[in-house]
């Protein structure tokens, strides 16, 4: 059975019980349902731990998927025994680390907004992250810190709609990636949309986000390099 993937309709869950279904020869592990998110789209895996009936915890490295989107692996940390077939476990992400992750990817969002160029590669970190936009012209890294900032400081709504693959392909416009694609195939596309009816943004993603722009707090572009007669790398950090 598919793996129940909380985190798609909670972003904030980050406690929930679960029961192993499948214990790997490498010592990883799939649960009927996690609220903990798999490495994809840029954004790193959860990390946290799991509780077990006797007390004992057992720590989590970062999680990934397995052979499909719909297997996630939780990985246990090195020297960490892992768990046994139909174990019951008390799943708790590392949730200062994942909601600075959540900060993050949606200020790469707000980034997309402020300049709207073909995305060619993003990369989410917990101090920094990086999107590499398809443009050539000379941008100012301070200018665009404040555009950032307007938004953030507008507080609007960051919200999950849900559509088909059909209107995802009836809609191609609304992808911002050059090079990758959502992954299809799976019954629905999670899209992020920001503001009041998508008043600010709308874009499929499958990361997680925190629920309103306020929220992602004062961030700036430390940097802007060139990285090819046609590509920009925008470096987000946090200002502390």
């Amino acid at each position: 059975m598919p793996v129940d993937a909380l985190f798609r309709d909670d972003f904030y869950l980050a406690r929930c019980d679960a029961v192993v279904t499948a214990v790997h020869d490498d010592g990883t592990f799939e649960t009927d349902r996690t609220c903990f998110y798999a490495t994809s789209g840029g954004q790193p895996g959860d990390t946290g731990l799991a509780r077990r009936a006797d007390g004992s915890t057992l720590h989590l490295d970062v999680t990934r998927h397995g052979d499909g989107k719909d297997v996630i692996l939780h990985v246990p940390a090195e020297g960490e025994t892992p768990p046994t077939f139909g174990e019951a476990l008390a799943l708790e992400i590392d949730w200062p680390r994942r909601f600075k992750l959540m900060r993050m990817h949606t200020a790469c969002h707000l980034l997309s907004v402020v300049c709207p160029c073909p995305i060619t590669g993003a990369s989410v970190g917990e101090d920094e992250s990086r999107v590499d936009f398809d443009m050539s012209e000379t941008i100012d890294k301070q200018a665009v810190s404040q555009a950032m900032m307007r938004i953030v400081a507008e507080d609007h709504p960051v919200y999950v709609q849900w559509i088909s693959d059909d209107e995802l392909a009836a809609n191609p416009d609304i992808v911002k990636s050059k090079n990758v694609r959502p992954p299809m195939g799976m019954g629905r596309i999670s899209l992020v949309c920001i503001g009041k009816d998508s008043s600010v943004d709308s874009q499929p993603c499958g990361g997680t986000h925190v629920a309103s722009t306020a929220e992602v707090g004062a961030v700036y572009i430390g940097k802007i390099e060139k990285k090819g007669r046609e590509n920009r790398r925008f470096r987000i950090r946090f200002d502390a």
